[in-house]
């Protein structure tokens, strides 16, 4: 029997562990641990980490976020 993972959302207390910023991305390591990446460093490192780790992308948050209305910022 195979298991499907539901990855947590990130939030906002999620963060980047090269920088500090919010994080969008979470590399869940094949061998244990976790790595978290805001979209620049994710665009960085996440090619380096696709054979070795389940990547969680939620950078498409950031485009949704850009184009909502004024009134729903």
């Amino acid at each position: 029997m195979n298991a499907v993972l539901t990855p947590t959302p990130l939030s906002a207390a999620d963060r980047c562990d090269r920088c500090g910023a919010q994080a969008y991305v979470r590399a869940t390591l094949h061998g244990g641990g976790e790595l978290f990446f805001c979209a620049h460093h994710a665009r960085k490192h996440i090619p380096a980490l696709r054979e070795l780790a389940h990547i969680h992308d939620e950078t498409d948050k950031l485009v949704a976020s850009a184009t909502a209305p004024v009134d729903e910022r």
